[in-house]
């Protein structure tokens, strides 16, 4: 039910955007710098796009803006999330190691228990 409510949702999204384009066909001139600072840089100063591309291409713009912005922001939490991260994982190695000495508290390298079964017979 919710894949044939998003594709019909697309499919109005991409009527309405069609439709848009294709009243909005006129080109229009952009400049890209100040008429001044174009003539003092010499690059050529317009450039004529239709206005459904403006349009958007603004919206793109904005788009790609607002997410850079908010990776930006999030970068604190990301860091912080990491820093658990490897504290759990620090800990479950510890919470492991721990285990590994088994019922009777020896560890179960054989070498290890010699070692201390002589040191609590002194």
């Amino acid at each position: 039910m919710m894949r044939y409510l998003r594709y019909g949702f697309l499919a109005v999204l991409a009527i309405v955007l069609i439709t848009f384009a294709l009243a909005n066909r006129q080109t229009v001139r952009m400049h890209l710098l100040p008429g001044d600072l174009a003539d003092l840089a010499g690059t050529p100063n317009t450039i004529e796009l239709p206005l459904f591309l403006v349009v958007f291409g603004g919206i793109v713009a904005g788009l790609l803006i607002g997410f850079v912005w908010e990776w930006l922001r999030e970068y604190r939490i990301r860091a912080e999330a990491a820093r658990v991260k490897r504290e759990a994982r620090r800990l479950e190695q510890e919470i492991r190691r721990l285990k590994g000495k088994g019922q009777t508290g020896r560890p179960e390298d054989e070498i290890l228990a010699l070692l201390e079964d002589g040191a609590t017979t002194r």
